[in-house]
């Protein structure tokens, strides 16, 4: 995790600890009990939001591994580990998505933490061996992000940064950046 594995680093107990923390939050995260969300009224944006992290967490971790950059893989399923904690704490996701999202961080975890994932997929119900599911896959709507940040700038300056649905038009897209008092008090 302390950084890309082919370069070599200085050893950092820090380090270490900061990983034992994060795993015993993975523990955590993993014996919560599913069905206690089922109880709970779910916010439709919160488990789509949940879901569509989750198949960017699956994205993103399957081309690191792929590639060899563990760290930013571990990385990312650290905030994947954190969106579900807030998602816990809310009680906003119901029981599927929050199963969804567990099971894939387990599997996707399982190549670099293989005891205690395995330890947990069994603990959770999971059939045979975590070391033989499949890696989740994900869905390219899912992954692909729902809003831009349009950069504005007026005369070679970058003035503002507007965030923007990712369909927009041109027309709308010019309307937004000349509303904005920031572009407005250098147009002449």
């Amino acid at each position: 995790f302390l950084g890309p594995w082919n370069q070599g680093g200085d050893w950092s107990h820090s380090g270490i600890n900061g990983m034992a923390r994060w795993v015993n939050r993975v523990w955590d995260l993993a014996q919560y009990g599913d069905s206690e969300l089922d109880d709970m009224p779910s916010s439709e944006r919160a488990v789509r939001d949940l879901t569509r992290k989750t198949h960017k967490t699956i994205r993103k971790v399957t081309e690191d591994i792929d590639r060899f950059h563990f760290n930013t893989a571990i990385s990312t399923m650290m905030e994947l580990s954190n969106t579900l904690s807030t998602c816990w704490e809310a009680k906003s996701v119901d029981s599927g998505a929050w199963r969804h999202a567990v099971n894939s961080l387990l599997v996707l975890l399982a190549p670099c933490a293989p005891h205690i994932t395995e330890e947990l997929w069994e603990r959770r119900g999971g059939t045979y061996s975590i070391h033989q599911q499949e890696l989740p896959v994900w869905d390219p709507e899912l992954t692909a992000d729902e809003e831009v940040t349009l950069v504005v700038q007026v005369n070679g300056k970058v003035r503002d940064k507007i965030t923007v649905s990712v369909g927009i038009g041109e027309e709308e897209a010019r309307e937004n950046a000349l509303a904005s008092p920031r572009v407005r008090a250098h147009l002449a």
